[in-house]
């Protein structure tokens, strides 16, 4: 990338080709060499604009938005740190020429920024250089593990977009709470606002005037003071599953945003080291095919082990 510490800020219009795509991908494409820490600062302190306004990165350009790309400046000779370009080692649950579907290990964030160097984007693109439009297609907390889609191609990730926003793929997680779930299934409605920390965090509560959230919840398995949920999502919002359980009392098991933080220090001597929460099913059409896809992640060894765990400790441990 040029040094543009003595350029102007450049104004770009949106053409079809970019359509959907979100604005910290586009400004990470368009600022090659800059650091992601700097171009995630540029969009807090307002100065990339689109339609003369400002937006968070969250923002996804439509056709002729005009987007101001501010002057930045780069070191001369600066090289920036790439990840080994070797087999990161995700799971491959589907692949084909448009898609690939992985199941992301926890702990793991799906793309660099906010302290991680590389993230699961990154990573995938150092090792298949060949895929030269990779991109995220929907986002899983970093401690959540489970089903990731990707897409190769921009008409495969458009359509997925457009699947997401109408509800058309069926996403089911696996989440362990503390407490006894009462009843079989719940329909929970709730207004959700987030907020970004000072730190660059997010943080999620329950306000009226939220964006609304609609989950399903379905009892799986009680063990006494535990019981086993499966989660479908009817909407996305950022941190759904744990807010809403956290505000009707069920703390997801092992969450250190809104859980019960002295459980949680208690299973982690039990050896539960992170949040029990897994996108276990996914289910969709397939954007440029039509073709149905069901696919399906097992719950991870170590929360298989905290789950077997806790049945040996309850004898009479009841799957419903």
């Amino acid at each position: 990338m040029k040094d543009l510490g003595n350029a102007r800020a450049r104004l770009v219009v949106i053409d079809e080709v970019h359509a959907e795509q979100r604005v910290d991908n586009f400004l990470l494409g368009s600022l090659k060499g800059v650091p992601r820490s700097h171009v995630y600062r540029l969009l807090r302190g307002g100065e990339v604009r689109v339609n003369s306004r400002r937006v968070d990165a969250t923002y996804r350009l439509q056709p002729g938005d005009r987007v101001r790309v501010p002057p930045v400046r780069t070191a001369a000779g600066t090289r920036r740190s790439t990840p080994a370009a070797r087999d990161p080692g995700f799971r491959v649950v589907y692949e084909d020429e448009a898609l690939l579907v992985i199941e992301k290990p926890a702990g793991v964030a799906v793309h660099g920024g906010s302290g991680v160097s590389f993230g699961v984007i990154e990573q995938l693109r150092a090792a298949r250089p060949e895929l030269r439009t990779l991109e995220l297609a929907h986002r899983l907390d970093r401690e959540t593990s489970g089903l990731l889609i990707l897409a190769k191609k921009r008409s495969a990730l458009t359509a997925l977009h457009a699947a997401l926003r109408e509800g058309k793929v069926s996403k089911i997680y696996l989440v362990l709470v503390a407490g006894e779930w009462t009843g079989r299934s719940r329909d929970v409605v709730l207004p959700l606002r987030k907020r970004v920390t000072a730190g660059g965090g997010r943080r999620v509560s329950v306000e009226e005037g939220g964006l609304v959230s609609r989950t399903r919840f379905e009892l799986a398995e009680r063990c006494r003071d535990f019981s086993l949920l499966k989660a479908t999502l009817a909407t996305g919002r950022t941190h759904q599953i744990r807010v809403q359980l956290a505000h009707l009392g069920f703390p997801v098991v092992g969450d250190d945003k809104y859980g019960d933080f002295g459980l949680n220090h208690q299973l982690s001597k039990r050896g539960l080291k992170r949040m029990f929460l897994h996108a276990h099913e996914l289910a969709f059409a397939h954007p440029l095919t039509g073709k149905r896809l069901d696919l399906n992640a097992p719950l991870p060894e170590d929360l298989r082990r905290m789950l077997d765990e806790l049945r040996k400790a309850v004898p009479h441990a009841e799957a419903v």
